[in-house]
């Protein structure tokens, strides 16, 4: 029982002897010679011009054309002249003329439909030639698109390769790709939270300063109606009340107290018109001190504020509310307040964030 090995080496052996090489045949063709064409038309150079093959084809069927008609002619003026001289020839009759007409028509008959599939052929040419070419031209783009993506293919796989090289396992897929980003969604979702609670919690801080900054406003109205009051009472007593040196001693221990909680630093006069405050801000979060400096300033030879500004640890910070909703008010004191309440809040902010 014969094997599919053993079949298709019969079927390839089969192929070699019917020689069906059609390669080497258009080779063949491409080399072989025309002996009737003279030097600058035969060759390979004459095979590859089609306007110079059409010529010779027309040339050679004239020439046939005309050979054929004298071979009919001599050979018919051969036959007329051995029927002639001949003593035992055919008796040629009106009957046997009739059938040779016949004949000849048959012939003619059958020479014209014979000539008429010929055209009908030539014509089938004509209309295909276009499709045949046209789809040539599609299979030869083909052919070019197919070698260019065979050739973009050997490449991406080298380069696949080498980014395998590169990055060894364990490698990043689609799937841990996923869950690395929901991990990321879930983060930014809970840091969003935080984040909306600590705006919450500002919010309720600055309400709590501006309570808080309402509350020393007042007493430090209080303060000033105490220190006009001890000033009178100065002028009134004089020198000689002895309780009064102790009362100075008592109220300058009250102000470097109020001074060391509210951590003034230094207050300097730059011009007249600007006044520099320095603060030295702890939180409780951190025993490193944090340096706020506010500088006033006003209208020249008025008591008018005009404009303010603040900087921490030496970087400038943004208090345009505050400082327009002061400007408008002429309420230097309650700008002081604000910014430092705002920055003591701003730092504890920062370090327990750091701190987590």
């Amino acid at each position: 029982m014969s094997t599919p090995s053993d079949a298709v080496k019969q079927l390839q052996d089969k192929l070699e002897i019917a020689k069906l090489h059609i390669l080497d045949a258009r080779s063949e063709l491409k080399s072989y010679h025309f002996e009737s064409l003279d030097d600058s038309t035969s060759g390979e150079g004459a095979l590859s011009d089609p306007a110079i093959i059409a010529s010779d084809v027309v040339a050679q069927t004239l020439f046939l054309r005309k050979l054929k008609f004298q071979y009919l002619e001599q050979n018919a003026k051969d036959k007329y002249v051995k029927t002639i001289v001949s003593d035992d020839a055919p008796l040629i009759t009106a009957a046997s003329n009739e059938q040779i007409r016949l004949r000849n028509e048959e012939k003619k008959r059958k020479l014209k439909e014979a000539k008429m599939k010929l055209l009908e052929k030539q014509q089938d040419v004509r209309t295909l030639a276009p499709l045949v070419e046209e789809d040539y031209q599609k299979a030869r783009s083909l052919t070019s698109l197919g070698t260019s993506l065979s050739a973009k293919i050997l490449d991406a796989k080298l380069a696949l390769t080498r980014l395998r090289q590169a990055h060894p396992q364990p490698r990043l897929t689609i799937a841990t790709a996923t869950a690395t980003l929901d991990e990321q969604v879930t983060q930014m979702q809970a840091l969003d939270d935080e984040l909306q609670g600590l705006e919450k919690g500002i919010d309720e801080s600055k309400g709590k300063i501006k309570a808080g900054m309402r509350e020393v406003e007042r007493l430090r109205g209080v303060e000033k109606e105490r220190i006009a009051e001890l000033e009178l009472v100065g002028k009134e007593c004089g020198d000689e009340d002895p309780g009064l040196g102790k009362f100075y001693d008592w109220l300058q221990v009250g102000l470097a107290a109020h001074r060391s909680l509210l951590s003034v630093e230094s207050s300097r006069a730059e011009s007249e018109n600007e006044l520099r405050l320095t603060y030295h801000i702890t939180s409780p979060f951190s025993k490193v001190p944090q340096e706020l400096v506010l500088t006033l300033l006003s209208v020249p030879n008025t008591r008018q504020l005009a404009s303010a500004s603040a900087h921490l640890d030496g970087v400038e910070i943004d208090l345009g509310d505050i400082i327009h909703a002061a400007v408008q008010a002429n309420d230097p004191s309650s700008l002081v307040w604000a910014v430092y309440a705002w920055g003591s809040l701003v730092v504890g902010l920062v370090t327990s964030c750091v701190e987590k």
